[in-house]
């Protein structure tokens, strides 16, 4: 396997609570697409799901040159305050930062 230098991804999948009306959830997802543009770092987009999504039915992917712009982005006040608003309205939450690897034969 070949470690990617320096990239990391950055996945959030999401699944919201039930009581959650999908007009918020829009809306919740364009909140994300903007911390693009606010967090210098970030080079995200949100993606479609296949069907054993085990109830999370949204996927964040973020690409950061390094773990150290993970830090920041994090660390940012646009996204403490985003993810306030946005875990509040989650059933659960799973996160998985990684470098991608590259296998060879």
């Amino acid at each position: 396997m070949e470690e990617a230098k320096g990239v990391v991804k950055h996945i959030l999948l999401a699944r919201f609570k039930d009581e959650v009306k999908s007009e918020e959830i829009d809306q919740l997802i364009k909140g994300y697409a903007k911390l693009v543009n606010l967090v210098e770092p970030m080079k995200g987009r949100d993606v479609s799901i296949e069907n054993l999504h085990q109830g999370f039915t949204r996927i964040f992917e973020s690409t950061f040159e390094s773990t150290e712009g993970v830090a920041e982005y994090i660390a940012h006040p646009a996204h403490v305050e985003f993810a306030n608003l946005f875990l509040s309205h989650l059933d659960k939450v799973l996160v998985i930062d990684y470098k991608p690897t590259t296998l060879r034969s």
